[in-house]
């Protein structure tokens, strides 16, 4: 596995992954006004290793964006998928040496492992090319609010009580990919935008809404008994920043079919950016911020 080789360059303790201190607002580079700077940006369930993964999209993304922290909230390599056979492009290997980089560089990246890298669960508290592993994360936003970063697969009733099902899942899931690959090559030579077919037939089918929102659910409700204001997640493949019962949920999407980020911009507003234009430095879509608490005078 790409974790595994990378063991070799750095691999200090490390017993907490925190951003509690709160940061001075970086400016934006001066070298290029297309470019932008945020506090915190979080990315999940980009799926390395699997040909549904939209390596190039989000390289043009990382190259464009920059953030004092990145969180890389789980799903970031499939290992079930390299265990079935082995596929690593070279866009996939720029990705991950794109990600060292930033690390290099300044960024505090931190990765929390989901259910399809779980093999990285058993390097918890090390480093890895200045990458930090761990299980779960904290970060607190500009207006001091504390959010639980965690990739959400525990909270997936199907594979805690019938992971074969799930492993099931996964292979249909995977068929339908390829059809939404083919799909989109056809909208490509009409010059037209990216747009998931799979994520528009997983929205129409009653059972998977009535999962997303009983997962949506059960992780507010866990953010609330941990005594966090909100929690940011990902699993589910559906970007996503509402209020559940006094707690902020925060979904930062996927790269197989929504293309989508979380952000939490120099003054402090959470933003859900859509990067379905190659070559472009400016996101297709944005979903309308979560304002930051007003600090009391």
């Amino acid at each position: 596995m790409m974790l595994t080789k990378t063991a070799g360059l750095l691999s200090n303790d490390t017993s907490a992954a925190r951003s509690d201190a709160l940061l001075p607002a970086a400016p934006t580079s001066a070298a290029s006004t297309a470019d932008k700077h945020y506090r915190a940006i979080w990315i999940s369930d980009i799926h390395l290793g699997t040909a549904g993964c939209k390596a190039e999209y989000l390289l043009d993304f990382l190259k464009h964006n920059e953030s004092d922290f990145l969180y890389l909230v789980g799903d970031i390599i499939d290992g079930w998928q390299l265990k079935k056979g082995w596929f690593w492009p070279q866009a996939h290997n720029d990705v991950v040496q794109k990600i060292l980089r930033k690390a290099r560089k300044g960024t505090q990246v931190i990765y929390v492992p989901g259910n399809h890298d779980e093999f990285a669960r058993g390097y918890l508290h090390h480093t890895f090319g200045d990458i930090q592993v761990v299980d779960e994360a904290v970060h607190t936003l500009l207006d001091k609010r504390r959010l639980w970063v965690t990739h959400g697969d525990l909270f997936d009733g199907v594979l805690l009580h019938a992971k074969w099902l799930a492993y099931l899942g996964d292979t249909l899931y995977t068929l339908i990919l390829s059809l939404n690959h083919w799909f989109n090559r056809w909208r490509h030579r009409f010059g037209l935008s990216y747009w998931s077919l799979s994520q528009y037939l997983k929205h129409k089918v009653k059972n998977a809404v009535s999962f997303i929102t009983q997962f949506e659910d059960a992780l507010a409700e866990q953010a609330r008994r941990r005594g966090y204001d909100g929690v940011v997640c990902g699993h589910i493949h559906k970007a996503e920043i509402r209020m559940i019962d006094g707690v902020l949920y925060c979904n930062d999407g996927d790269w197989v079919e929504s293309l989508t980020a979380l952000v939490e911009t120099t003054t402090g507003e959470l933003k859900i950016i859509t990067w379905a234009h190659l070559g472009h430095s400016k996101p297709a879509h944005t979903q309308a911020a979560m304002e930051p608490l007003q600090q009391p005078a």
